[in-house]
């Protein structure tokens, strides 16, 4: 089977740090861009950070600029995502999402072939 496995995700306090972690199984994500996304209770889903196949581009949501890093690692199968500096409303479940179309990234949900079943942050006093 082909999946993406999340985790990482848990309780921080406003200001704390996190990293999730992506990791595939099954197959390789060497010719995969690979993007993180969100979702809040009520809302849509919205793109959060992409990284390109090689790791030479990366992209980021302007709510999240300066406080998250996305990074991959393609010999262990695996991409992060370093979250600093957290807000109560960076709250929501993280996906991770892998697609091979472009190779590129992007930031918009349609773009992504596969999906894992994503991982719970919550930041909260």
């Amino acid at each position: 089977q082909l999946q993406l496995v999340e985790s990482g995700g848990g309780l921080v306090q406003p200001g704390g740090s996190l990293r999730l972690s992506c990791a595939a199984s099954g197959f390789t994500l060497d010719y995969y861009a690979i993007g993180w996304f969100r979702q809040a209770p009520g809302k849509e889903r919205e793109g959060v950070s992409c990284i390109s196949s090689s790791g030479g581009s990366t992209m980021y949501a302007e709510s999240v600029k300066g406080r998250f890093t996305i990074s991959r690692d393609n010999a262990k199968n695996t991409v992060y995502l370093t979250m600093n500096s957290l807000k109560p409303e960076d709250t929501g479940v993280y996906y991770c999402a892998a697609e091979r179309t472009t190779g590129w990234g992007s930031l918009f949900v349609g773009a992504y072939d596969y999906w894992g079943q994503g991982t719970q942050v919550t930041v909260s006093s």
